[in-house]
């Protein structure tokens, strides 16, 4: 689950404009100068009430789940980060704010990861285990994140469906990378219907439950975002694809930093 909302762009954080990405005006441009009203209370349904209908689900199935969270956006919505400390929730650094990290010199980079594991680690009780960019990396994000130190992994790649070592400064670092194609951000693109999504999302789960069952087990992200899928008619696709999950035998629904650590024990880095 991503929690982006109260982190983006905003009048109220002095950036003078209104973000709309994945939400019902992305790309309409409604106001061309001045605040988009409309937009910003899109991106508030997503705390007011997207977060707590994706919570239910899981909760109702005992599933856990990691939190993609921006620092600033749960400093802004302190119940739902009462309510995700709570529940146990892994929560991995998703940046500061909603920036692009590419666009920031290596100085402000540097500042933008040291605030945001200090805010988490206040708002949600523990500092990130992972980092993920709200947008790409930039070239120097993965060396920065090692150079902080205390990260599991990071999840700044798209390029395989397993984790990985690669090496940074000489030292082991853990990738677990992630998907922007399992992802329901395609419901602000080609796709309209919970059905649409939910056949998406499950034939990609199904094509890989075939192949692991082969020999090789296998690894899928699905990125949820409050705003989107959070909606009723979006919701029920992501009901039915739990529940489809759910029967299957020999699935391990876990957060990604449980995913890192048996990484890590069962195929520790080798130089």
């Amino acid at each position: 689950m991503n929690y982006e909302e109260g982190s983006e762009p905003s009048f109220q954080h002095g950036d003078g404009v209104t973000e709309s990405g994945l939400t019902e005006a992305h790309g309409l441009n409604q106001v061309k100068s001045g605040r988009d009203l409309a937009a910003e209370g899109m991106f508030e349904y997503g705390s007011r009430v997207g977060v707590w209908r994706l919570m239910r689900l899981f909760r109702e199935r005992g599933l856990p789940m990691t939190v993609f969270g921006c620092a600033l956006a749960l400093e802004q919505n302190p119940e739902a980060a009462a309510a995700i400390r709570a529940a146990g929730y892994d929560v991995c650094s998703h940046g500061w704010r909603w920036v692009k990290h590419f666009e920031l010199s290596e100085a402000e980079e540097r500042d933008h990861i040291a605030k945001a594991v200090a805010s988490l680690e206040k708002t949600v009780g523990h500092r990130p285990d992972g980092w993920y960019c709200r947008y790409g990396p930039s070239v120097n994000t993965r060396r920065l994140v090692a150079e902080h130190g205390g990260f599991l992994y990071d999840s700044d790649y798209y390029g395989d469906e397993l984790p990985f070592w690669t090496t940074v400064e000489g030292r082991p670092h853990l990738v677990v990378p992630y998907s922007l194609t399992n992802n329901d951000g395609k419901y602000a693109g080609w796709m309209g219907t919970s059905d649409q999504w939910f056949s998406f999302i499950r034939d990609a789960f199904d094509m890989l439950y075939d192949e692991g069952c082969k020999g090789q087990p296998k690894m899928m992200s699905i990125g949820l975002h409050m705003r989107l899928i959070g909606h009723p008619a979006r919701a029920m696709g992501l009901q039915r694809l739990l529940d489809h999950i759910g029967r299957r035998k020999d699935v391990w629904v876990t957060r990604r930093v449980d995913i890192a650590r048996h990484w890590a024990q069962v195929h520790p880095y080798a130089p």
